[in-house]
């Protein structure tokens, strides 16, 4: 192979770089970055971009959200298929570690060999889990729901929902470093998508009383269209519970009503994706006959 060169740049070559994830996420059968970088490639956030480069073609790419308080930088990285084996994810790595500093946090998604490999030689330890789960539609049945009393559950209107969605997400995710953080542009990415449908997003609100319009909680549903000969697939994007509003089985409501309108638009498989430590959610989706599909893996610099 050509000689190597890596360059943090400020505008990455959007479609190049796309090219690369996505014959990673052809080869791999998982996708090798995020939806949030991916989103990030258009340079509008605070994400840094190192790319790779080889006789004039991209055959890599990392992304480097930088930390923020309490949360560390976090970073994700991608290989062209056909440029492996040249010690280029592991070039890729190292630089993103020096330059995000102390508790940097690197993605493995899917955590497939080579990633635990590069994780090998450069002494990383696994530091967080994000694990997908996934369940039919149709076996076993799904329980019905069951709305408590004082709750309405509606659909998205428009962006008159939007300050609220925004105030029970930051607050729902607050421990978050990734979803906590969303803003107004986050909202209108996504509903810019084109699987976005304002029919699968639900919201629970109070039935009446002074607190009417504020919100209990959301369930924001996605569809991924058919890929690489695979059906379509349906995902509980985020569920989202006001801490003030705990307790009352709104998680398990708002999850089910996505769960019927997915299986009502005629998809077989619905996945999620939960944090390995929390406890409580994996309780829920395993009741929900959720079972484990693959892991991602975050990796740091172990102890020395």
């Amino acid at each position: 192979m050509d000689t190597q060169q890596l360059d943090w740049i400020d505008s990455p070559p959007v479609d190049a770089v796309r090219g690369v994830i996505e014959r990673a996420a052809s080869a791999d059968g998982t996708a090798p970055v995020s939806e949030q970088a991916v989103h990030a490639l258009a340079g509008t956030g605070a994400a840094r971009h190192l790319v790779c480069t080889a006789g004039g073609s991209v055959v890599g790419y990392a992304q480097l959200e930088p930390g923020h308080g309490d949360h560390p930088s976090m970073a994700e990285v991608v290989v062209d298929p056909a440029a492996r084996g040249a010690g280029i994810g592991t070039q890729l790595v190292a630089e993103v570690l020096r330059a995000g500093g102390p508790g940097t946090r690197v993605w493995a998604h899917g955590n497939l060999p080579a990633a635990v490999a590069v994780a090998g030689r450069l002494g990383l330890v696994g530091a967080r889990e994000l694990l997908q789960l996934r369940r039919s539609l149709t076996t076993p049945e799904l329980p019905e729901i069951v709305v408590p009393d004082g709750v309405t559950l509606r659909t998205y209107r428009g962006s008159e929902d939007d300050a609220e969605l925004l105030r029970v997400n930051a607050a729902a995710f607050e421990w978050h470093p990734e979803q906590g953080s969303w803003t107004e542009r986050e909202i209108a990415e996504r509903r810019a998508e084109p699987w976005f449908d304002p029919e699968g997003l639900f919201l629970a609100f109070p039935t009446d009383g002074a607190d009417a319009d504020r919100l209990l909680g959301f369930h924001w549903t996605k569809v991924h269209a058919p890929e690489n000969g695979n059906p379509a697939l349906g995902e509980v994007y985020v569920v989202g519970i006001d801490p003030d509003a705990q307790g009352r089985g709104l998680g398990r409501v708002l999850t089910l009503a996505g769960l019927h309108h997915l299986r009502d638009r005629g998809l077989a498989t619905v996945l999620l994706y939960v944090e390995g430590d929390n406890t409580a959610a994996l309780h829920t989706y395993e009741r929900l006959g959720f079972e484990r599909f693959h892991v991602d893996v975050a990796y740091a610099a172990g102890a020395r």
